[in-house]
């Protein structure tokens, strides 16, 4: 069993904290982007298939580490990024606030189980979702919108935890 999926951690998590331990893990995921605003900037990255430029998908291998409040009362943070590749650390304060690196944003852990996390930045919101649907499955699902309002693109990633047979 991984260390993610401690028995001791109700599923769903209940708390932040609980929720940020149970993302610990090897992750398999799909990706999915789609251009909003202006398709053609996919094709152009992609070199996709006529009337594919919308829409780009890829597979990707996820290293999630929890990281420990250093603090009393905090939640903890996480660190990611892809496996074997750079990693970028994501640290949750008590009163809805997290930084990832000099971008600041504000997370909400919802009474269904999710978290979501906003963000602004180089004029853009993000807000992304988090969720389990099972302990070892999970979903994430972001839109950016530009400063008028107006989306610029979505992204939808499902996540399978790799697990040892021990």
């Amino acid at each position: 069993m991984s260390e993610s999926t401690n028995p001791a951690i109700a599923f769903p998590p209940k708390e932040i904290g609980d929720f940020l331990r149970f993302c610990a893990g090897e992750w398999m995921g799909l990706n999915s982007t789609f251009a909003l605003d202006e398709p053609t900037a996919l094709a152009a990255e992609d070199d996709a298939p006529d009337g594919d430029e919308w829409h780009t998908s890829e597979r990707g291998e996820l290293l999630v580490t929890y990281l420990e409040p250093q603090a009393d009362g905090q939640p903890g943070g996480l660190s990611q990024g892809p496996k074997g590749g750079l990693q970028q650390q994501l640290i949750f304060h008590s009163d809805g606030s997290y930084h990832c690196g000099a971008d600041q944003g504000r997370w909400q852990f919802w009474p269904d189980g999710s978290l979501e996390l906003v963000i602004e930045a180089q004029g853009q919101q993000v807000r992304e979702r988090l969720w389990f649907t099972k302990p070892n499955l999970r979903l994430r699902s972001s839109v950016a919108n530009q400063g008028d309002g107006n989306p610029a693109h979505a992204h939808f990633s499902s996540e399978i935890r790799r697990v040892s047979k021990a």
